[in-house]
């Protein structure tokens, strides 16, 4: 059976004026530090929504032990188990592989909406390979989550620094969803070491991340 079989709306509820963050990933697995950023997220940006947007692939990764799309929706969906936070495969039924692309639909499908993007720090430290990230940059205010070790690095790397103009601080995190790109912030106070990554055995099965 293809992925794009029986997969719920690419677009969940929505409403003009509403405030909803955008946390994108492969989820391979979701865990719960998923879930923590989300409603980490939720208060400090004074979010209405949170959206997971379960990749297709990572372009920048080695997508050999992603699991099957249906697979990790799913998964998503019984770890998020939130009213607040909606899972969806967008990337999948519209067919884009790069979150300028996806932004940009969402941009036009969505226009009433305030979106914030959400990443972690580690994605922030290698957030210049991305495609088209200025565009990204330009079209979406963007929230990024502190994730240690990965602080240092983040903050200084190549995006950060050449976005170091639009930084606003963490106390006016409430506003972002308001304001016009570009604009980003930095959260810190969310400690969390958990990774898809360290939640996958070598021959990328998952790990039970909650072991008895």
């Amino acid at each position: 059976m293809s992925d794009s079989v029986h997969l719920p709306r690419a677009i969940p509820t929505h409403a003009d004026g509403m405030r909803i963050g955008l946390l994108g990933g492969s989820f391979n697995p979701p865990h719960e530090a998923h879930r923590a950023i989300s409603l980490f997220a939720l208060k400090r940006l004074r979010l209405d929504r949170i959206w997971w947007l379960v990749s297709p692939g990572n372009p920048l990764k080695n997508n050999g032990s992603l699991h099957a799309l249906r697979e990790r929706m799913i998964a998503a969906e019984k770890v998020a188990h939130h009213p607040r936070i909606e899972v969806s495969c967008l990337e999948t039924v519209i067919g884009t592989r790069y979150t300028a692309d996806t932004i940009s639909y969402l941009r036009r499908r969505c226009s009433g909406v305030r979106f914030v993007w959400i990443m972690g720090a580690d994605n922030l430290a290698q957030f210049n390979r991305w495609e088209n990230w200025q565009h990204i940059a330009s079209m979406v205010p963007i929230a990024v989550v502190d994730r240690p070790p990965d602080s240092f690095r983040a903050l200084s790397s190549t995006a950060a620094q050449t976005l170091m103009p639009y930084r606003i601080d963490e106390r006016a995190a409430g506003t972002l969803a308001s304001r016009r790109a570009p604009a980003w912030t930095f959260l810190t106070g969310l400690k969390s070491s958990l990774s898809s990554t360290r939640l996958r055995n070598p021959d990328g099965s998952w790990k039970d991340a909650n072991p008895r």
